[in-house]
C-alpha cells in the first residue's frame, strides 16, 4: 500500500487526473456490460393494435409484474416469455382488437332494457361478431361492420338492410375474390341482405370488387399451364429433373354463342282427344189442296190425308285431336373453348460413355421419341381434326451453375444469441481492455528519473576519486522528468554516471559556475558529503 502511495504522490497533477477519468471509464464500462448481460432480451409480442386494445393488453402485463417496453404503436417482452404471455392473454380475450361481440348481450337485464336498447345492442353485438369472423382471415389485420338494419318496426315495408365494411390488410391489397367472400359472408349473416347491398372498404378508401364491374374474359393462359405441367411431369419421370422443356400454346374461343332449335315430326303423332257427334232429324207435311180453315184444325177433321208426305235423316260426326311430335333443343357455347392446341417439348440428349473413357451426348432414338410423343398426345387430348401439332426434339441442352451459397450449419446455430446484443457487449470489452492497457498501465508502470550525483572537478595529476555512496542508483534526492530536461540537452553523462557537462537547469544562467552554485545552495548536504569524501581521500595519501 505504502509503494502505491508513494507512486501516486511522485505522478504529477495532469497523470492523477488522467488516472482517475480513466478508472472512471472503466468501471462505467464493466457497469454497462454487467447491465447488458443481466438485462433481458426484448422481442416484439404485439403490433399495430388499436389504442383500447393496446391500453387493455399494457394494463394486463403490469398486472402480472412483467417488464414490456412500448415502442411507438408496439409492445416488446422477453424473448423467453413472449409465447406463454400470448397464450395467457389469448385465453383471456386479448387482445380485442375493439370488437365485442355476444358477450354484449350477457350485460343486459331484464329490468330497464328497453326494446330499443335490445336492438341496438344485438346489433352491435352481430357486427363485432361478423368483424372477428373477417379478421380471422391472415390477410386481414383489422375490420369494421357497419349494418344498416330497419328494425322492428312492422309498419315499415319495402326497406332492405344494407351493411358496409372497412378491413385493413397485413401488407398485401385485397383482392376483389376476397371481397366478394365477405360480402357474402356478411349477407349470409343477417336475413334480408343481398350480397349487392354490402360496400367492401379498403385501408385507402376505394372500394374493392363492385358490383358493377365486368366478369373478366376467359382465356388459355390457365389451361396452357395445367397442360404445360401435366406434361413437364409424365417427362421428367422418364427423362430425369431438368433434362425437358414444355411450352403449350392454347388458342381458345372467345365469343359466346346460343343456339335454339325446334323440330316437328309429322310420322310421329300421338291421340290426345276424341269428340263424336250424331243428330236425326223427321219432318212431315200434306201436299195439294186448298189451304182452309179446316185444314189447320188440331184434329184436322177438316183436312184431307190424300196428299200427307214425311222425311228423316240422321248425321253423325267424330273429331280427333292429335299431337304431333316436337323436339326443341338449345345449345349455349361460352367463351374458353379449345380451338387449336400446339405443343412443344425439348428433350435433352442422352450421355453416353465412349471405349475411351470420355463422356459424349448423342441424340435420342427415334423409336423413344416417338413413344413420348404418344404420352404427350395422350395427356394432352391430341385431335388432328381440330389442328393440333405436337413437336418434339432431342437436343443438348446448356448446363448453368447453380447460383448462391450452399445453405450450411454452425456451431452457433443452437444456441439463442442476440447478434446486437453480443456486438455491443464486444465493443464495450474492446473499450475496457484499450482503457486497462493503454491508458492506466503506462501511468502506474512509468518509473521517474533521477539525478546522477555530482561528480568532482578532475585534477591534472590524476584520476577523479570516488565519493563513496554516490553512485546513480543509490542518490538520496529524486528528480521527477517535468523537472529536469533530457540529459542531453544541456548535459552528457559519462560511463559511470558521472556528468561530464554541466546539467542546464530551469531558471539557471548559462555560467557553469552560477550553476554549481545554485546546485550547491539547494543541495547543501550531498555537497559536504563530497567534500568529506575529498578531504579523507587526500589524507590517505598523505
Amino acid at each position: 500500500m505504502q509503494q502505491y502511495l508513494k507512486v501516486w504522490r511522485q505522478l504529477g497533477i495532469k497523470r492523477q487526473i488522467i488516472v482517475i477519468a480513466a478508472t472512471g471509464a472503466m468501471f462505467f464500462a464493466i457497469l454497462a456490460m454487467a447491465r447488458m448481460t443481466t438485462a433481458p432480451s426484448m422481442t416484439l409480442l404485439y403490433a399495430g393494435l388499436e389504442s383500447s386494445a393496446a391500453g387493455d393488453v399494457v394494463r394486463s402485463l403490469e398486472q402480472r409484474g412483467v417488464a414490456f417496453d412500448v415502442r411507438g404503436g408496439s409492445i416488446f417482452v422477453d424473448s423467453k416469455e413472449r409465447d406463454q404471455l400470448r397464450l395467457t392473454l389469448a385465453s383471456e380475450g386479448l387482445p380485442s382488437n375493439g370488437n365485442r361481440g355476444y358477450e354484449l348481450l350477457d350485460q343486459l337485464t331484464g329490468f330497464g332494457t328497453t326494446s330499443q336498447m335490445f336492438d341496438a345492442a344485438y346489433w352491435r353485438a352481430k357486427e363485432g361478431e361478423l368483424a372477428r369472423t373477417i379478421v380471422a382471415n391472415p390477410q386481414i389485420s383489422m375490420a369494421r361492420v357497419h349494418i344498416a338494419s330497419t328494425g322492428s318496426n312492422p309498419f315499415q315495408r319495402g326497406i332492405t338492410p344494407k351493411a358496409s365494411v372497412s378491413v385493413t390488410p397485413y401488407g398485401d391489397t385485397i383482392s376483389p375474390a376476397q371481397a366478394k367472400a365477405v360480402r357474402y359472408l356478411v349477407a349470409s349473416a343477417v336475413a334480408g341482405l343481398a350480397p349487392e347491398d354490402v360496400a367492401v372498404i379498403d385501408a385507402n378508401g376505394a372500394l374493392i370488387g363492385a358490383t358493377e364491374d365486368t366478369a373478366p374474359t376467359v382465356g388459355g393462359d390457365d389451361k396452357a399451364q395445367v397442360l404445360r405441367d401435366r406434361v413437364q411431369r409424365l417427362l421428367e419421370a422418364r427423362v430425369g429433373f431438368g433434362n425437358a422443356v414444355v411450352e403449350v400454346s392454347v388458342d381458345t374461343v372467345t365469343e359466346s354463342e346460343a343456339i335454339r332449335e325446334r323440330r316437328f315430326d309429322p310420322d310421329g303423332r300421338v291421340a290426345i282427344s276424341s269428340d263424336t257427334e250424331e243428330s236425326t232429324r223427321t219432318a212431315e207435311g200434306i201436299g195439294g189442296g186448298d189451304v182452309t180453315v179446316a185444314s189447320n184444325l188440331p184434329d184436322q177433321e177438316g183436312g184431307d190425308d190424300t196428299n200427307r208426305s214425311s222425311s228423316q235423316n240422321s248425321e253423325t260426326r267424330e273429331r280427333i285431336n292429335y299431337e304431333v311430335s316436337e323436339t326443341e333443343r338449345e345449345v349455349i357455347r361460352a367463351p374458353g373453348a379449345i380451338k387449336r392446341l400446339s405443343v412443344a417439348v425439348l428433350v435433352n440428349e442422352t450421355a453416353v460413355i465412349t471405349d475411351a473413357g470420355e463422356a459424349i451426348t448423342q441424340p435420342r432414338a427415334a423409336e423413344e421419341l416417338e413413344a413420348l410423343r404418344e404420352l404427350v398426345s395422350s395427356a394432352v387430348g391430341f385431335d388432328a381434326e381440330r389442328g393440333d401439332i405436337i413437336t418434339i426434339k432431342s437436343m443438348a441442352l446448356q448446363s448453368v451453375a447453380p447460383s448462391g451459397t450452399v445453405a450450411g450449419t454452425s456451431l452457433l446455430d443452437g444456441f439463442d444469441v442476440d447478434l446486437l446484443s453480443a456486438i455491443q457487449m464486444l465493443v464495450l470489452a474492446v473499450v475496457t481492455l484499450i482503457l486497462g492497457l493503454f491508458v492506466i498501465r503506462p501511468v502506474f508502470t512509468r518509473q521517474p528519473q533521477t539525478t546522477p550525483a555530482l561528480s568532482a572537478p578532475q585534477e591534472a595529476d590524476g584520476p577523479t576519486p570516488k565519493v563513496p555512496g554516490t553512485e546513480r542508483s543509490n542518490l538520496p534526492s529524486v528528480i521527477e522528468a517535468e523537472d529536469m530536461g533530457p540529459p542531453d540537452a544541456s548535459g552528457t553523462f559519462d560511463a559511470e554516471g558521472d556528468l561530464s557537462q554541466p546539467l542546464g537547469l530551469p531558471g539557471q544562467t548559462a555560467d557553469p559556475v552560477e550553476r554549481l552554485r545554485s546546485l550547491i545552495g539547494e543541495r547543501q548536504d550531498e555537497t559536504v558529503e563530497i567534500l568529506r569524501g575529498w578531504l579523507e581521500e587526500k589524507e590517505e595519501r598523505v
